[in-house]
């Protein structure tokens, strides 16, 4: 098995991010191109390190990760897109 991996850019580096799988929220640390196989055969995925609210990191699929809302929407703004 490959030990090998590479670092990859993306457009959300160093910012708040949301994983979509887990809903967690934290700032995008790295995106990192592994072998994520424990068998003979390598299986390559990009693998994004968030670091949450705790300080711990944890990881995801990249393709889970999307910008993290500013500010959630409040009531009152939901009431007014009803009535619109």
């Amino acid at each position: 098995m490959s030990e090998c991996y590479e670092y990859v850019p993306h457009r959300l580096l160093h910012r708040r991010v949301r994983d979509i799988a887990s809903g967690t929220e934290g700032v995008l640390m790295a995106v990192i191109n592994e072998n994520v196989s424990d068998t003979g055969l390598e299986r390559w995925m990009e693998l994004a390190y968030i670091r949450g609210a705790c300080g711990r990191e944890f990881t995801t699929a990249a393709t889970n990760v999307e910008p993290a809302p500013d500010q959630p929407k409040t009531a009152a703004g939901r009431r007014d897109e009803r009535s619109a």
